[in-house]
């Protein structure tokens, strides 16, 4: 094929509304929302340039998704007056490491599978792929450890951040994180008054460890 390879790193919309109904790269297009170094290359005709493409031919760069959060406890209520909307989420872990952990989670009609490095602090390496939702339940159901974490995720903008509110129950009944997710690392954000103690570096508090060792368990009232 003669052609020149494109190399694209933040298409524009009239570009993404060519490749976003081409299959093998459809379900990535939203990466690019999220790696700041993803890139897509394709292949143009020399002769039909009015076809920006005609046949894809490569990938994504290979790189590490990194998760980069700040998790604390709430010092107060007020926060519920701020809701936009809440997910219910279940999810159960299959295996976890000295170095990562491997969990599956369902919402509504859709569940992922999700491997994270066992990392301590602001940042660790993420990558989450959708599985089918019968698998998901079924997999929750018999292999992962009990218990489940179950809870609700309600969903606050503030300045220009979206904070995610997680709600405990079941086995972690009164149990109520508050995370916020950054673009970078050391990025700065303003903490709104129902924000309570930092816990982004106390392992008791990440959902590995509330599977092994729950709230209730070691919480004193």
């Amino acid at each position: 094929m003669d052609g020149v390879a494109v190399v694209l790193v933040k298409p524009c919309p009239c570009v993404t509304a060519h490749i976003e109904s081409f299959l093998p790269i459809k379900s990535r297009l939203n990466l690019l929302q999220r790696k700041l170094n993803a890139s897509i290359y394709v292949v143009a005709l020399k002769h039909k340039p009015h076809l920006f493409v005609t046949q894809v031919t490569a990938t994504f760069d290979t790189l590490m998704a990194i998760e980069i959060e700040h998790k604390f406890l709430l010092a107060n209520d007020s926060w519920r007056d701020c809701v936009t909307h809440s997910i219910r989420y279940r999810q159960g872990y299959l295996s976890s490491q000295p170095t990562s952990s491997i969990r599956v989670r369902t919402s509504n009609e859709h569940a992922w599978l999700n491997i994270k490095s066992a990392t301590i602090g602001t940042h660790r390496y993420e990558y989450e792929y959708e599985i089918p939702l019968a698998d998901a339940d079924e997999i929750l159901d018999t292999l992962c450890r009990k218990p489940l974490i179950e809870k609700t995720r309600y969903f606050i903008s503030d300045n220009g951040h979206t904070w995610e509110i997680d709600e405990f129950d079941g086995d972690n009944q009164g149990l109520i994180v508050a995370e916020i997710e950054l673009s970078e690392i050391g990025a700065s954000f303003v903490k709104p008054c129902w924000l309570g103690a930092e816990v982004t570096d106390d392992l008791r508090y990440y959902n590995n460890n509330l599977s092994l060792h729950p709230y209730t368990s070691w919480h004193e009232n």
